[in-house]
């Protein structure tokens, strides 16, 4: 651990790892700030099972945000420091459950405290079940890359490949595909890698790169990982579950965006075409709800870039600063 990280944490009122009881298993949760009456921030990673770059293996890394909100980093059960292999009848239910407990101990640990989530990609899933079940414990919600529904099978998606240079049988594939009602788990995987390979929907080639390797460095010299921890974080229990996945993927969460009662502040890439930004505008221009709102972030995709941890970090200054 270099001097400056080592500098971050010891200058921080508070910087631990705390065990609490997540649904039906007890999990580890790093909680870290400047000072124990800022903000409190709770990270939902996506993945499923990436927690990454705000996991438990982070401390120190973000001075940028521990200097103005507490931020509580969580390895979701199944990966990184809270590595398990997953029931095969685990549902999205149980990872809201969890979601709720966690917020419940943040508050009770901080109660006079303002306390938000951030979710990314799936943590969004988790973000809007959660701001529609705790809308009493919370103050506000942050979401980069929302799942709404017909995840990877939105028309955009399909238009995107069929524009790409993928060769004609990649084309006929998704074509056929799309035809039918059903849309199988093995070609949904497929559709990720094509979406990777030949359409801006993961990455905008625009968008200056974030600084992944400084965290991967990091998360393997992180004071709260082992190895095997590390390990995790991107094999983990969530290989051989079906459930999750499955779930997923025809996961419909249109109602519950309707319904949310609190700020929630959606950020979609441009190109960002897994999690659809041509749905989500349509949605939140349809539904009437003050509290929703979507800003879409210019030259960015699925996985944030500069640009779209440029809006994050913007947003958390606005919490800091009870502007949110």
């Amino acid at each position: 651990m270099n001097k400056e990280r080592k500098k971050v944490i010891e200058n921080n009122e508070i910087s631990e790892i705390i065990t609490v009881r997540l649904g039906k298993f007890e999990q580890k949760v790093l909680v870290e700030g400047k000072n124990s009456g800022l903000p409190v921030i709770i990270t939902l990673h996506g993945g499923p099972g990436s927690p990454i770059p705000f996991g438990v293996g982070c401390r120190g890394l973000f001075p940028e945000i521990t200097d103005k909100c507490i931020l509580v980093s969580w390895d979701q059960y199944g990966c990184g420091i809270n590595n398990a292999k997953l029931p095969e009848d685990i549902s999205i239910n149980d990872f809201v459950d969890m979601t709720s407990d966690l917020i419940d101990a943040m508050r009770k640990k901080f109660p006079a405290n303002r306390v938000y989530l951030f979710g990314m990609s799936w943590g969004s899933v988790l973000a809007a079940k959660a701001a529609v079940k705790k809308a009493y414990s919370l103050n506000g919600v942050i979401v980069y890359g929302q799942v709404l529904y017909r995840l990877l099978r939105s028309d955009d998606t399909k238009l995107a490949i069929l524009e790409s240079k993928a060769p004609k049988r990649v084309k006929n594939e998704v074509e056929s595909a799309f035809e039918k009602d059903e849309f199988p788990i093995d070609f949904a995987m497929k559709m990720v890698r094509y979406i990777a390979k030949y359409t801006n929907g993961y990455r905008n080639p625009n968008e200056p790169k974030s600084p992944t390797g400084k965290i991967v460095r990091g998360l393997l010299s992180s004071p709260d990982y082992k190895l095997h921890d590390f390990i995790a974080a991107l094999k983990n229990g969530y290989g051989d579950n079906h459930s999750i996945v499955n779930e997923l993927a025809e996961v419909d969460l249109r109602d519950d965006i309707k319904n949310i009662t609190i700020p929630y502040k959606i950020f979609q890439g441009e190109s960002d075409i897994v999690t659809s930004t041509y749905m989500i505008k349509g949605l939140i221009e349809s539904c009437n709800n003050p509290m929703v709102s979507c800003t879409v972030i210019r030259d960015a995709a699925h996985i944030p870039g500069m640009n779209g941890m440029n809006a994050i970090m913007k947003e958390i200054d606005l919490i800091s600063q009870n502007r949110f």
